[in-house]
């Protein structure tokens, strides 16, 4: 039973009723509960009776109202439970049909509580005394909870006034008379037998309705269909009974709700004989059957409903994918080795598209486009589309891959073209003849080609180190044993002659900046890379050896992986990993409104420059201090993963150092006020992180002088906003879901304003820093906002708001 600890109000309607002595059996009508509950209250999650009627249905009520109840809803084979809202028929057999949940992600267990105060807010914690869930209320006065006949969970005040309802908090379901409003989403169920958030989601964005699949980047799978009813700006897709906006549903008197189901498809379920039943699919009009990203699995061939895997034409005998039961299995797996990419081939699905298409590479031809993807180690599939009469057209590389689908055949405004990579199998799967001349044929090819492979990779290393050696020690003059010991040991040493012919004469440049110029290149394996070529006088030559030793001795994932460097006579060179989406600072300062980051990936991205902070000041034998993070020494991989980058300004310290003596250096705005002293700590780079997480977070950079001169600055504004308690005003207006998550965007203001602390021993260290964002502490608290004027600076500062624009150092730039 729920039990609390003022069980007056939670229990003044309760009715037990007698039943015959020759039953235990007690049945939904017994016992009635109120819809209503007033503050102070608790609920602690037990079951109402043995082999009751709510037990059998695995409900522990709290308040009920219509056809709807509120309460814990358990699994009693798992023993997980939800505080959630279901609609629940007393006098039917059909199990409660969960519509609103608090806590899919995170299920507690029997003897929870659920604690109701009147401080303003509503609060679940598992039988531990663990948080799980809560409203985000605190300090705002609440006055009870009640349950609608609707279906909507409310928290009100003395005035009746709404302080928080569960239908802003959508889940997977809408119910009659509930509305999606800019910034809420439906997020479909992992599985049928998994309540936690899956792949799908249905938003209203702006004025359309769509439709996308989860991780980011969003892929979109139906619309943007623009929304029907719009009144006076007030945008929302309301739940009716008959219509969804433009969707039109069966009208009825019997209990009904629309819901995301864990294949994407959005249905409306309606209530017939016991029994919920879908009444229409409404989406599947627009998409078609085909049309969903996992209709027939990954790598799964979808057409006109139904599912094959991709064959090879003309040549059946080569079966590179078996049927399974959720898609279809590589027989042979791709390898991604660069000793293997050789070995790769396209498999040609004509006439075939993809559910979504964002083209990575414009005004290019098929050849270009399949190239592209069989030199790109993480690309699984190229789809090419190309106008109709035209030369050239836009090619998709894909690094996971969903269903394809057959080109529909009222699409005549393109072609389609889609290309599988596979591993070519080995030599004697080709061979349908036996005996001892295919088998000396196959073994003379087979050696001809390893000999040819060793000679020119023998070839190759030979010369280019006979070169570099050379190079190195013309490059290292004056200090000769201590340069040569750099880099000597750490990377792969390059001529200039090989990067030459790698870049194609450096035709194709990714960016440049005070340090000189980036550009794209393809190692002889077909790897990408990305080239950084140093312009400028001989003390470049201390960058490069700065940065080859401090990347040549460590390695973590959010850290770039730097592949090798030439030091030649003038030609001071670092190859790195290409990095496929670029540096931060074009999607946080973006001059096409398209490239945009969802909160998600944000927080993702600042969670990932933390964790590579940590592991440099703690997580290596030495101490290493970055001295330069900004946006444009972040880069960002295919799947958006970030890494710290241009470690040509860091300094190497002991690990039980607490200071460094050092020249300024760093990027000014990113600074920190010590270094006005030459004494600095490892929390410089902690300051840097903190504008760097409020320039995510904002959308501008710190200095903006294209902004109102009470605007420019951004720490300057971040106070003033702090102060009238308006943070939410600071963030990216082209984020449409960051408002919807405020609780967790101003706690990401606050660590960032921690962070900015003048005095740098307030601020935390960046193991501190991430144990708030995995959610193991807190921010500290009494934060000094006022980051120009502090009570008591540990040293003498430069006063952060009147910085000069934020322009790279002569050795920082982008990749």
């Amino acid at each position: 039973m729920v039990t609390g600890k003022n069980t007056g109000s939670a229990t003044a309607s309760l009715i037990i009723l007698l039943v015959s002595s020759s039953s235990c059996l007690i049945n939904a009508q017994d016992i009635t509960y109120p819809s209503v509950a007033h503050h102070p209250n608790s609920w602690i999650n037990v079951p109402v009776f043995n082999f009751g009627f709510w037990d059998s249905a695995g409900v522990t009520p709290i308040l009920a109202s219509g056809t709807y109840v509120c309460g814990f809803h358990c699994e009693s084979s798992k023993g997980k439970c939800l505080f959630a809202v279901s609609i629940f028929q007393i006098n039917s057999s059909i199990s409660p049909k969960i519509v609103w949940s608090a806590n899919r992600n995170n299920p507690v267990k029997l003897r929870a509580t659920l604690q109701l105060s009147g401080k303003g807010y509503l609060i679940l914690q598992d039988l531990d005394g663990t948080p799980v869930w809560n409203t985000n209320t605190t300090g705002k006065f609440v006055s009870g909870l009640k349950l609608s006949e609707e279906g909507n969970l409310v928290l009100f005040d003395r005035n009746n006034e709404t302080v928080w309802q569960s239908f802003d908090h959508p889940t997977d379901t809408l119910v009659p008379g509930q509305a999606l409003v800019p910034g809420q989403k439906l997020t479909a169920n992992v599985s049928t037998s998994n309540s936690s958030a899956g792949l799908y989601s249905v938003a209203l964005t702006n004025d359309s309705l769509i439709a996308f699949l989860e991780p980011d980047p969003q892929q979109v799978y139906f619309g943007p269909l623009r929304v029907k009813h719009m009144n006076q700006g007030n945008i929302k897709v309301q739940y009716l009974n008959g219509s969804f906006d433009r969707f039109l549903l069966p009208s009825t008197s019997a209990a009904q709700f629309i819901q995301l189901g864990s294949d994407g498809h959005l249905r409306a379920y309606q209530l017939r004989e016991s029994k919920w039943e879908p009444v229409s699919d409404l989406l599947i009009n627009y998409t078609g059957a085909c049309g969903f990203p996992l209709v027939c699995g990954e790598y799964g061939v979808c057409s006109a409903g139904s599912c094959t895997c991709p064959k090879a034409e003309g040549n059946e005998s080569l079966l590179y994918f078996s049927k399974v039961s959720e898609g279809c299995h590589e027989n042979i797996p791709v390898s991604c080795k660069p000793s293997d990419l050789h070995s790769h081939s396209l498999l040609e699905l004509k006439d075939y598209d993809y559910f979504n298409f964002i083209p990575h590479i414009k005004n290019t031809d098929r050849e270009h486009c399949t190239k592209a993807c069989l030199q790109n180690c993480s690309c699984k599939a190229a789809i090419y589309r190309q106008q109709l009469n035209s030369s050239n057209g836009y090619c998709c590389l894909l690094s996971k891959i969903f269903s394809f689908k057959r080109k529909e055949e009222n699409i005549t405004d393109y072609n389609s073209l889609s290309y599988i990579k596979v591993q070519n199998p080995p030599y004697t799967f080709f061979a349908r003849e036996k005996g001892p001349k295919s088998i000396a044929a196959i073994l003379g090819s087979t050696l001809g080609v390893l000999f040819t492979l060793f000679l020119v990779v023998s070839i190759f290393f030979l010369r280019g180190n006979k070169i570099d050696l050379k190079a190195v020690e013309n490059a290292s003059r004056g200090n000769k044993k201590k340069d040569s010991k750099a880099v000597g040991k750490r990377s792969t040493r390059f001529s200039f002659e090989d990067l030459k012919s790698m870049t194609e004469n450096f035709s194709a440049k990714l960016g440049e900046g005070g340090f000189g110029s980036v550009f794209y290149g393809t190692l002889p394996d077909g790897s990408k890379i990305a080239v950084k070529r140093l312009d400028g006088p001989g003390h470049f030559r201390k960058s490069l050896l700065a940065e080859v030793e401090t990347l040549g001795s460590v390695h973590h994932i959010n850290l770039v992986t730097l592949i090798g460097f030439c030091a030649e006579k003038s030609h001071w060179l670092l190859v790195y990993e290409y990095m496929h989406n670029g540096s931060l600072d074009k999607w946080i300062f973006p001059k096409d409104r398209e490239l945009r980051l969802s909160w998600n990936l944000r927080r993702k991205i600042i969670l990932d420059i933390a964790r590579g902070l940590a592991y440099l000041h703690e997580g290596w034998t030495q101490k290493i201090l970055h001295l330069d993070i900004k946006p444009q020494n972040i880069l960002l991989d295919e799947n958006f993963n970030a890494q710290l980058a241009d470690f040509g300004l860091s300094k190497v310290i002991a690990r039980d150092q607490d200071k460094a003596f050092t020249t300024m250096r760093g990027t000014p705005g990113y600074m920190a006020p010590e270094w006005s002293s030459a004494v600095i700590t490892e929390k410089v780079d902690v300051y840097s992180f903190g504008i760097v997480v409020l320039e995510i977070l904002c959308g501008r950079r710190n200095v903006d002088r294209s902004q109102s001169e009470e605007e420019m600055h951004l720490l300057s504004l971040f106070r003033q906003k702090a102060e009238e308690g308006k943070l939410l005003d600071l963030v990216d207006e082209l984020a449409e879901d960051m408002q919807p998550n405020e609780a967790e965007v101003v706690k990401m203001m606050r660590i960032a304003a921690w962070c900015l602390q003048v005095d740098y021993t307030r601020r935390p260290s960046m193991t501190d820093v991430l144990r708030v964002l995995e959610g193991f502490m807190d921010v500290k608290p009494n934060l000094i906002y006022d980051f120009l004027n502090p009570q008591a600076p540990a040293a003498p500062c430069i006063r952060a708001g009147t910085t000069s624009v934020a322009t790279p150092s002569i050795l920082s730039g982008p990749r």
